[in-house]
């Protein structure tokens, strides 16, 4: 209020009025056009593997790798799918790093047998993939994969003798 100034009813309203101004004009200066924003991820991260598996089936690879990786951040067992991609691009290096991570979260068989037939493949520390196959046949034993793993790997270790 100004020194000396008498406030009449008019005043009282335009200082009422003022701020609803000011904010009614930041709104439509601000909202002139329209956006979405999504703040958390929309697909869960078996739908992410589901849609790396598709990708996958397309063969595109790197879109499949995305959505893997995707899933890894809350659920383990896409390290399996992730060191099975490395292994079909033949970067078997980071196959056996992505299976060993998948067997340390989630110890599941499945990737305890790839690991093994990885190591089979390369002819590489036999002894150790005969370990991870017996675990996964202990683990499903009705699993005919997993003993056909096995067993290669027993009968080229006693070929190597």
């Amino acid at each position: 209020m100004e020194k000396g100034r008498i406030l009449d009813a008019g005043d009282k309203a335009m200082n009422t009025i003022k701020p609803f101004i000011l904010i009614l004009a930041l709104f439509l200066t601000s909202c002139s056009i329209p956006r979405i924003i999504v703040l958390t991820d929309p697909l869960s991260p078996e739908e992410h593997i589901n849609l790396g598996l598709s990708y996958e089936e397309k063969g595109e690879l790197d879109a499949a790798m995305r959505e893997y990786n995707e899933a890894s951040k809350r659920l383990p067992i896409a390290w399996l799918y992730i060191g099975n991609l490395y292994f079909k691009k033949g970067e078997l290096d980071e196959a056996e790093r992505a299976y060993k991570k998948a067997i340390k979260k989630t110890s599941d068989p499945k990737a305890m047998n790839n690991l093994a037939w990885l190591y089979y493949t390369l002819n590489k520390d036999l002894e150790r993939a005969e370990e991870l196959a017996l675990e996964a046949v202990r683990l499903e034993p009705d699993n005919k994969d997993f003993q056909d793993t096995l067993n290669k790997i027993k009968e080229r270790r006693r070929s190597a003798f």
